[in-house]
C-alpha cells in the first residue's frame, strides 16, 4: 500500500469511527439486565439476553407480559412507577425489587427513565442502601463545604480527584480540561503506586470522537466495570415502539464501543468511570477513574460521584465567571479610555494614537495598526506597512465577518499577505469595509513544548476500522507558528469597541453634516455676494482706468512728472483691481456652474493652452517636456482653466531661468483607481512648510512686487479638481522648482 493509500485508509477509518452510532449499540454491559417497557401498561417490549442468567427467564418468555407479573410486590411497583418523573431522561432510582423468578438473586436496585418513546428499566444487584448512604453522605457534605474556600480551578480539581478516589477506590483518578481544539490537559491526579502518572500531560482530541463528547454532555457519568466484558444484546434488536434500534444515551448499562474497550486494554485499564465536568452547557473536562483490574461501582456510589461532579462543575463555573467578570471589567476600562481619547479628537485615528499603550494593552498585543482614509498608522511591533495593507485588502475582499482573529497566521491568512514572517496572531475589526477602515492588533509567536501521553497517532485495524493507539509513553512535541490564543472576552470587547466607535463616527458625521449644511448655505450666500459685488465693480473700475488714460492723453502736458506718476499708478491699480474682480467672478461661478462631463484628451488640451499662451513667453528660452497624456472623464472647460493656471504659474515662476524647463506628465494608480497629472518647473520653488497655504484664496508665498498675480489661480485649480471628486497637492524646494499635482478618480 502506498503512502497516499495509507493516508486515505486512515482518513476513512477516522471518519467511520466518528460516525459510529454509540448511543444505539443494541446491547448492554452484563453487570445488570434491562427490561424495556410500554410507558402506559408497562408490558415488556424488549429484554436483554442475560435475563436468562439473572432471572432464569428468557427474553421470549418476558415479551408482551406486564412487569408486575414477575415482581413480589406489584402494588408497590405500580405506586413507584406512578410517582417517577417523566420529563427528566436521567435514570431515577425506584427502590429495590424482588423478582419471582427461578434464578432471581435476592433484591435488585431498579433504575428507570422515559426515553425514545419507552420506559427503560435497568436492574443491578442491590446493596445495603442505609449503610452506603451513611458512609457517603458525610464525605460528600465535607467535600462540598471545603470547596467554598478553594479559589483556583486547579486546586478544585485536585481536591475533587482525591475525594472521588476515596469514595470509589479506583487505582488512579485524574481530572483534565479540554482546550479549544478538544485536547485534554491533566490538571490533577491521584494514583496508587505502580500506576503510570499523566499529570501535566495532554491527551489528543482524537481519543474522544465528537459523538462521544455529545454523550458525555447528555449523560454525565459512565461506568465500565470490566473492559473484557461480553455484551448482552437486546431482544428483539429494534425498539417495537419506533421500529429502530433503542437509544441508550442515558442508560447506566449502555454497552460501549469495541474501539474504546481496546483503548482501555492498551492503556492497562480494565475498569473505568468517567464523570463529566460541564460548564455553561459545554463539556469543560472529565474526571477519569481507572483500575488495573475489574471493579464494581454500585449505583449509590455512582450517584454520589455524579453529585460531586455536578458540584465541581458549578464551582468551576463560578470561579471562571468571577475571573471573566474581572477580565471584562478591565477590558471595559480600556474601552472607556479609548473612547474618551477618540471623543476628544477630530478623528478615530488621532484619538487612538494619543494612547498607544492603552490601544495595545486592550487586546494584550505587542503591536497595533489603524487603517483609515488610505493612511496606515502603527504602534509597537508590527509587520511592515505593505504587509498590513495587503492583509486589509484580503480582509475587505474575502473576510466574511466584521471581526477576524487567528492565533496561527500561517494557517489562516494567505502567504501573499506576508504577515506570517512578522506576527503569529492577528485580531482585526472592520469599522468600515467600504472605506477599508480597520483596527488591527498583532501578537508574536509563542513556541511551546507539549507533553503528550503517547504519540497522538492512530492506525488502521486489519478489518479497515480504526485501531486505538497502543503507546501512552510520554512524548514531547514542539509547537510553532502559534501566538497566545485570543480570549473570547477580548473578541467580544472588540465588537463592543467597534459598536462604540461607529457611534462616535456617526455622531461626528452628523455634526459634520450639520456644519456642511450650514457651510453650504453660507457658501451659496458668499458666492451670490461675490458674484454681485464682482459684477457691480467691473464697470466703475473700467471707468477709473479709462478716465486715467483719457486724462493722460488730453491734459498730460499740463501735469507735473509727479502727477503723471500718480495717474499711472491709478491706471495700474484700477486694471489690477479689474483683473482681480474678473478672477473673483470666475471663481464664484465655478461653484455654481454645472459640470458637463465628457472624455477629455489632456494631451490636446495642453497643446491648445501652449498655443494660447505663446505671446506670454515669446522670446524666452522655454524647454517643454510634455509626455503622452491620457484621456480622462471631466468637464473640458474647467479642466482647461485648471491646466492653464498651472502652466501659467510654471512660466511665471521660472522666468528668471535660462532655459526655463517645464515638464507635464501623468501617473496611473490602479489600486486607487485614479489618474495623476503633474506640472513641474525649475523656477523659484517654495518652502514645503507652507505647502498647505498654496491653494487658499489670496495666499501668496512671494511678494507681489516680485511676481504679479491675484492669488486666486491655485484656489481655482483646487475648486475645479475637488468638484471632480479629485485632490491637489504640491512639492517644492526653494530655488529648485516646484511640482503641482492633481488626481482625478475614474468614477465621479
Amino acid at each position: 500500500m502506498t503512502t497516499t493509500d495509507s493516508e486515505q485508509a486512515l482518513a476513512a477509518a477516522v471518519e467511520q469511527c466518528a460516525r459510529e452510532p454509540i448511543q444505539i449499540p443494541g446491547s448492554i454491559q452484563p453487570h445488570g439486565f434491562m427490561l424495556v417497557l410500554d410507558p402506559v401498561n408497562h408490558k415488556v417490549l424488549q429484554a436483554s439476553e442475560n435475563t436468562q442468567a439473572w432471572l432464569g427467564i428468557s427474553p421470549a418468555a418476558l415479551a408482551g407480559r406486564p412487569l408486575a407479573d414477575f415482581v413480589a410486590a406489584p402494588e408497590v411497583l405500580a405506586q413507584r412507577l406512578r410517582t417517577m418523573p417523566t420529563a427528566d431522561p436521567h435514570p431515577f432510582h425506584l427502590g429495590d425489587m424482588v423478582f419471582q423468578a427461578p434464578a432471581a438473586q435476592g433484591t435488585y436496585a431498579m433504575l428507570a427513565h422515559h426515553w425514545d418513546s419507552v420506559l427503560i428499566a435497568e436492574f443491578e444487584p442491590a446493596s445495603d442502601v442505609v449503610a452506603v448512604y451513611g458512609q457517603l453522605y458525610p464525605l460528600v457534605r465535607a467535600f462540598v463545604a471545603e470547596l467554598q474556600d478553594i479559589q483556583s480551578v486547579a486546586q478544585l480539581c485536585h481536591r475533587a480527584v482525591g475525594e472521588l478516589k476515596r469514595i470509589t477506590g479506583f487505582g488512579r483518578v485524574k481530572a483534565y480540561r479540554f482546550d479549544a481544539a478538544g485536547n485534554g490537559t491533566v490538571l490533577a491526579e491521584d494514583a496508587d503506586p505502580g500506576y503510570p502518572t499523566y499529570l501535566g500531560m495532554c491527551f489528543p482530541a482524537s481519543d474522544i470522537p465528537p459523538q462521544a463528547r455529545a454523550l458525555y454532555c447528555a449523560n454525565r457519568i459512565r461506568v465500565i466495570e470490566d473492559a473484557n466484558y461480553q455484551p448482552s444484546p437486546l431482544v428483539p434488536a429494534h425498539n417495537p415502539a419506533t421500529a429502530q434500534p433503542l437509544d441508550l444515551s442515558y442508560s447506566a448499562l449502555r454497552s460501549v464501543s469495541p474501539v474504546h474497550l481496546q483503548y482501555m486494554r492498551n492503556m492497562g485499564t480494565l475498569a473505568s468511570m468517567s464523570i463529566s465536568i460541564v460548564v455553561r452547557g459545554q463539556l469543560w473536562g472529565l474526571v477519569s477513574c481507572h483500575n488495573d483490574s475489574p471493579r464494581e461501582v454500585g449505583f449509590q456510589v455512582r450517584t454520589a460521584c455524579e453529585l460531586l461532579g455536578s458540584v465541581l462543575s458549578l464551582q468551576i463555573e463560578a470561579r471562571e465567571a468571577h475571573a471573566d467578570t474581572q477580565r471584562l471589567l478591565g477590558l471595559r476600562q480600556h474601552v472607556v479610555q479609548l473612547l474618551s481619547a477618540m471623543a476628544d479628537r477630530d478623528s478615530v485615528t488621532d484619538g487612538l494614537l494619543t494612547v498607544p499603550r492603552t490601544f495595545m494593552g486592550f487586546a494584550a498585543a505587542t503591536g497595533a495598526a489603524i487603517i483609515s482614509e488610505g493612511r496606515c498608522e502603527v504602534v509597537g511591533h508590527t509587520p511592515p506597512q505593505a504587509a498590513i495593507e495587503a492583509l486589509v485588502h484580503w480582509l475587505g475582499r474575502d473576510g466574511a465577518d466584521d471581526v477576524f482573529h487567528t492565533d496561527n497566521v500561517g494557517r489562516d491568512v494567505p502567504a501573499r499577505c506576508g504577515i506570517a514572517e512578522h506576527a503569529a496572531g492577528v485580531l482585526a475589526v472592520a469599522i468600515s469595509k467600504i472605506h477599508n477602515h480597520y483596527l488591527l492588533w498583532f501578537r508574536p509567536e509563542q513556541a511551546r513544548t507539549v507533553t503528550w501521553a503517547g504519540r497522538p497517532e492512530k492506525a488502521v485495524a486489519p478489518g479497515g476500522g480504526l485501531s486505538p493507539r497502543h503507546s501512552f509513553e510520554q512524548w514531547q512535541e514542539v509547537v510553532q507558528g502559534y501566538s497566545s490564543p485570543w480570549d473570547p472576552l477580548e473578541v467580544d470587547a472588540v465588537i463592543e469597541l467597534r459598536t462604540a466607535v461607529l457611534g462616535i463616527v456617526l455622531r461626528k458625521a452628523e455634526e459634520l453634516a450639520l456644519m456642511a449644511g450650514e457651510l453650504k448655505k453660507s457658501n451659496k450666500e458668499l458666492e451670490a455676494f461675490s458674484y454681485s459685488v464682482s459684477h457691480d465693480l467691473r464697470a466703475p473700475l473700467r471707468h477709473i482706468a479709462g478716465y486715467a488714460e483719457l486724462l493722460t492723453d488730453f491734459d498730460g502736458d499740463k501735469l507735473s512728472d509727479r502727477g503723471l506718476r500718480f495717474l499711472e499708478h491709478i491706471g495700474d491699480s484700477a486694471r489690477f483691481a479689474g483683473t482681480l474682480v474678473d478672477n473673483l467672478l470666475s471663481f464664484s461661478q465655478m461653484g455654481r456652474a454645472a459640470l458637463r462631463h465628457s472624455d477629455v484628451n489632456l494631451g490636446a488640451l495642453v497643446d491648445s493652452i501652449r498655443e494660447e499662451m505663446l505671446p506670454d513667453y515669446e522670446g524666452r528660452n522655454v524647454v517643454w517636456k510634455v509626455a503622452e497624456l491620457p484621456s480622462v472623464m471631466g468637464d473640458a472647460a474647467f479642466l482647461h482653466l485648471a491646466l492653464r493656471n498651472l502652466l501659467s504659474n510654471a512660466l511665471k515662476y521660472s522666468r528668471e531661468r535660462d532655459p526655463a524647463v517645464i515638464e507635464v506628465g501623468s501617473l496611473r494608480r490602479e489600486q486607487a483607481g485614479e489618474t495623476v497629472v503633474f506640472v513641474k518647473d525649475n523656477g523659484v520653488g517654495f518652502d514645503m512648510a507652507y505647502a498647505g497655504k498654496l491653494f487658499g484664496v489670496f495666499q501668496r508665498l512671494h511678494r507681489m512686487e516680485e511676481f504679479e498675480g491675484t492669488g486666486i489661480g491655485l484656489a481655482s485649480v483646487r475648486r475645479i479638481i475637488e468638484r471632480h471628486q479629485g485632490r491637489v497637492w504640491a512639492e517644492g524646494l526653494l530655488g529648485q522648482g516646484a511640482t503641482f499635482y492633481f488626481a482625478l478618480p475614474d468614477q465621479q
